[in-house]
């Protein structure tokens, strides 16, 4: 990721990160009997059908509403733990019984499974800042280990994220250090873990096309074949076992249930607010003008798989529609990682494909916004110009998951910012003068505008409309935050455009 500063003992790093991962494992055990979504829910009932149905029905049944949409090694991973759970507590992993079954028991192991598996999450840190000065890793560990976001969406609504991106770490850090055979590999892994990470594919597949196999035909089609050959041995391990029994179909379509609409039940700050708020507003003035058209039917905030409702003025957007716009956003990267496929790079490149994906992508989650924030954590300790981006992006994705955490992550990005940058200077590096970390007026500008928007949401808007309008705070807070992810967006293309 970034180049050679010192050569740390191997055993001393683990040890000091360590300490930073064994301080945020008590935070989650405290966290254990708090709030939890239906995600735990939906994961316990994946343990019971992988536990007790054959492979051949998994992607088939419907005992519940929360059926099972993941890609194979994923439903592998609920096997494993379900034997486990079957043996702590048999109800746990029953398809019938177990039905919003909410014992403690229950709860206990999940959470714990979910501790247990960030240790994935440890060893990518790890491995992506071993070659790191001490103080740039300890920002790093500080930025991911202890990331709210993972936080919140793991360990209170319930996820398996941390393990996920251990493993998308792991494989940076490979392509970083040279290794792009075993960077592939692990990649290859993770979209059989969760196709949503299918985003960044381009973005490897080019670079490693021309950083791997260069060297004349010959040598770059053996390279090829080779790079080939383990890309679909992974995926012949994941999906082999639903071809056989006939169901891949069955499982693709589970996959890729594009009749969930356009936006999720909550609204992820991405372009398609913005196309949203546009189609309703030239109905509201058409309508108010004497025209007959019919108000879009919303249903954003609510319902199980989110409905978009359909746009009355605007062109409805189909999946192929966002699939083009992701291409066409993703683009300049890769013509620049065609042009110039260095190590160094893949990380910063692989981050904007994940932005790309998430302001242009088909019913986009806003915990999506952790596919780019946590790659771009490795990335900020790269200049104090990736610092001051990386701390207005983090200030955005924090409003737009809880905004309560919003003020202890600037508190936390700065103070830990200030102590990297305090000695650096401005202009030469012999007669330049020395600055901290000041951000600049776009960032004031934007803090300012998240402060307005919370106070209008929690005070006046309750104050002037009651419980009138009840959509609105959260369309405030998703369209706002959808303009800080939009300049990120845009900063990280002219980063990638001009780096050198």
């Amino acid at each position: 990721m970034m180049e050679m500063q010192e050569s740390p003992r191997t055993p001393v790093v683990m040890a000091q990160l360590s300490w930073f991962f064994g301080i945020a494992t008590i935070v989650k055990l405290l966290l254990i009997p708090s709030y939890h979504s239906t995600d735990l829910e939906v994961h316990r009932h994946w343990l019971a059908i992988t536990h007790f149905l054959p492979l051949s029905q998994w992607y088939t049944d419907e005992t519940s509403e929360w059926t099972l949409d993941y890609p194979p090694f994923f439903a592998y991973l609920e096997r494993f733990l379900s034997m486990f759970a079957h043996l702590i507590d048999p109800q746990i992993v029953h398809l019938h019984h177990g039905l919003n079954y909410k014992a403690n028991s229950a709860i206990y192991f999940q959470r714990m499974s979910v501790i247990v598996s960030d240790l994935f999450l440890l060893y990518g840190v790890y491995r992506s800042t071993l070659a790191l000065a001490s103080l740039k890793r300890s920002l790093i560990w500080l930025l991911v280990i202890w990331s709210p976001g993972l936080l919140i969406v793991d360990h209170l609504h319930f996820q398996y994220n941390g393990f996920l991106f251990g493993w998308l770490l792991l494989s940076l850090s490979f392509l970083a250090q040279g290794r792009d055979v075993m960077g592939a590999f692990l990649f290859a892994v993770l979209l059989c873990f969760k196709h949503l990470f299918a985003v960044a594919a381009p973005v490897y597949f080019v670079y490693l096309l021309r950083h791997y196999c260069r060297g004349g035909l010959v040598r770059g089609f053996a390279r090829l074949s080779v790079m080939g050959a383990i890309v679909v041995a992974v995926f012949a391990a994941a999906y082999g076992p639903f071809v056989y029994h006939g169901q891949i179909q069955q499982v693709i379509r589970r996959m890729f249930p594009f009749g969930r609409g356009l936006c999720h039940a909550y609204w992820a700050p991405n372009f398609w607010v913005f196309y949203i708020m546009l189609d309703k507003g030239i109905t509201f003035l058409l309508r108010k003008f004497g025209f007959n058209i019919p108000a879009p039917v919303a249903s954003f905030t609510g319902g199980l798989v989110g409905d978009a409702s359909p746009f009355a003025i605007l062109p409805r957007v189909t999946p192929l529609t966002t699939f083009i716009m992701v291409l066409l956003a993703l683009s300049p990267c890769l013509f620049r990682t065609w042009k110039d496929p260095r190590p160094r790079l893949i990380v910063r490149s692989v981050a904007y494909a994940y932005t790309c994906g998430f302001l242009f992508g088909w019913h986009v989650h806003e915990k999506a916004s952790l596919h780019f924030s946590i790659p771009l954590a490795i990335v900020a300790v790269e200049s104090l110009e990736d610092a001051k981006h990386y701390f207005l992006l983090s200030i955005g994705q924090a409003e737009a998951l809880e905004p309560s955490y919003c003020l202890s992550q600037g508190v936390k990005i700065v103070l830990n910012f200030s102590a990297q940058y305090s000695g650096s200077l401005r202009g030469d590096k012999k007669g330049g003068e020395k600055q901290g970390f000041e951000v600049g007026w776009v960032t004031k500008s934007y803090l300012i505008g998240v402060v307005v928007v919370e106070i209008w949401g929690q005070f006046l808007h309750p104050y002037l409309f009651g419980d009138k309008l009840p959509f609105v705070p959260l369309m405030l807070i998703s369209m706002y935050c959808a303009i800080g992810i939009l300049y990120s967006w845009i900063w990280q293309l002219k980063s990638i455009l001009i780096s050198s």
